[in-house]
């Protein structure tokens, strides 16, 4: 299992969370940021810096917030949005940087997507 980023994360522009990862498995979308599943060890140092609460163990997301379990897995097993093939494990969210894109899940949410 891993950690989850859920939809309070949207449009909150705190990146508390990347600068404490130390395997660099949380990449930045537009609107929100995402965990790589098959990269998180479980650590755990995410979660208390979240500034809105959004980071949870993917064992105990409320049920409410289930869908961004598969999400997150999305962001990284599906082509995004002007993207040909998918981001798969690119091996640390530094080496390539903002990707600039969400899942269809985050881009639909009503919100501020400015920066």
């Amino acid at each position: 299992m891993a950690f989850v980023i859920t939809s309070a994360c949207i449009d909150v522009r705190d990146r508390a969370c990347v600068g404490v990862c130390p395997v660099n498995c949380i990449y930045e979308g537009d609107r929100a940021n995402y965990v790589q599943p098959d990269e998180c060890i479980d650590c755990g140092a995410c979660e208390p810096v979240c500034p809105v609460q959004a980071i949870f163990f993917a064992d105990d997301l409320p049920d409410d917030l289930a869908v961004h379990a598969g999400d997150n897995a999305a962001f990284f097993a599906t082509p995004l949005p002007g993207r040909s093939s998918p981001l798969g494990s690119p091996g640390g969210a530094k080496k390539i940087g903002r990707v600039g894109v969400d899942t269809p899940l985050v881009a639909a949410r009503p919100g501020d997507a400015a920066p």
